[in-house]
């Protein structure tokens, strides 16, 4: 078999894995000296003649001709016998280039050659796998569902490479199919074995904040700068924006008119709640902007701490806390600051005798009290200042349970 015809053959899978002609020759070559060297012990003397525009190679060894008794070195000499079978002028001292055909190297060598090239075109491959994915870290992809498990889905993108997307960096509300194409940040590029891993996730804060690049012009030219984002997935965000321009309303840009402009991000995060608030270095200010929609009447900060005593009237503290707790915690993540609700006038209205409703965890169960702190209701007067239908709604609370619990602190006040 001529090298020419060798080549190809070891050449047939280069469309497949979509490697260069130039590359696959310099894989080659290396592959080859790899086998010269297990076979002659060095390849120090051998040429490699590469021609990748007709794709195909020589291998010439050059071996110094010494006296048919002076033959010590098979691989660097040749006697001057065998040297004048080559050519009849020949004398001692010269070099002497013979071709080396790959079939003379046996077989096995040449089935070892091609073993040994598939898996060098293979760490090729994910080698600048790797570099490319390594740098789009960060940045939004798009790939197709190939094949949904339990625990993650399998994503495949144009170039047919492989993207994982775990269960824990799905919304919770996510749901896919075979063929459905699934947006999500490049989370991470990790080597398993020789094979990079890509994870995409679309819990990252880092989503929505490109998302705000991807959607909202301003976001991606920079007049308007995403401050801070922070996300409970699939529930409610809040999202800081500033812009350097007076000019420019940078909550009414990200918003648009009607909620046009940012309607397309709350319907790629599963309908996720997105509060959209002016940055400022006024911490106070922050703060009240943060706890929208909510309003506060006043603030005490400990810097020292990173604490904020937060002031509101009766009827903001449930707005303030939010459904499940997510608008304190996301402000307080925002700001930066640990957020506690004061209730404005208790003592004034005469309710100095107001009693905290974990002091009644022997009559109620841990996880009542929890419901009704969720909603910013963790006092006995809070409670019994509410409506019962206004509680079964904005609890998981059965009516019969909430009336057991007004009984109980009747009765504690009664006595």
């Amino acid at each position: 078999m001529e090298n020419l015809a060798l080549i190809d053959s070891f050449s047939e899978f280069k469309d497949d894995k979509l490697i260069d002609r130039v590359t696959l020759m310099a894989i080659l070559e290396d592959v080859f000296r790899n086998a010269l060297k297990k076979k002659y012990g060095s390849d120090d003397n051998f040429d490699i003649i590469i021609n990748p525009d007709k794709g195909d190679m020589e291998i010439w060894r050059r071996r110094v001709i010494v006296a048919d008794e002076d033959l010590d070195f098979e691989n660097e000499e040749i006697t001057l016998t065998e040297a004048r079978k080559i050519e009849a002028d020949f004398e001692i001292g010269e070099e002497v280039s013979e071709e080396v055909k790959l079939i003379d190297l046996g077989r096995r060598a040449i089935l070892a050659l091609r073993q040994n090239l598939i898996s060098k075109i293979h760490e090729h491959d994910n080698t600048n796998l790797y570099k490319q994915f390594k740098d789009i870290i960060g940045e939004i992809y798009t790939a197709e569902v190939h094949h949904v498990r339990p625990r993650v889905v399998i994503l495949v993108d144009d170039e047919g490479n492989e993207i994982v997307l775990p269960k824990e960096k799905q919304i919770p509300s996510d749901f896919f199919r075979k063929g459905d194409n699934v947006r999500g940040i490049i989370e991470s590029v990790e080597l398993k074995g020789n094979k990079p891993q890509i994870v995409m996730s679309r819990t990252s804060d880092k989503f929505l904040e490109k998302l705000f690049e991807q959607e909202i012009p301003e976001v991606f030219d920079g007049l308007i700068m995403v401050k801070n984002v922070v996300r409970i997935p699939g529930e409610k965000a809040k999202v800081a924006v500033d812009s350097y321009d007076d000019r420019i309303d940078p909550v009414g840009a990200c918003v648009g008119m009607k909620g046009s402009r940012i309607h397309g991000i709350v319907r790629e995060l599963g309908n996720e709640n997105i509060d959209v608030i002016n940055y400022t270095t006024n911490n106070q200010l922050y703060i009240t902007r943060a706890l929208s929609p909510a309003k506060v009447s006043s603030i005490k900060i400990n810097e020292e701490t990173k604490r904020a005593e937060v002031f509101l009237k009766l009827e903001e503290v449930s707005k303030a806390i939010g459904r499940g707790g997510h608008n304190i915690k996301l402000a307080g993540l925002l700001t930066g600051y640990e957020l506690d609700v004061i209730r404005e006038g208790d003592v004034a209205s005469g309710e100095e005798d107001d009693i905290e409703l974990t002091e009644f965890s022997d009559e109620i169960e841990e996880w009542i009290i929890d419901e009704f702190a969720k909603i910013g209701l963790d006092t006995a007067r809070s409670i019994l200042n509410q409506d019962v239908e206004d509680l079964v709604r904005r609890t998981d609370l059965e009516e019969e349970t909430i009336l057991d619990v007004i009984k109980i602190l009747k009765e504690e006040f009664d006595n």
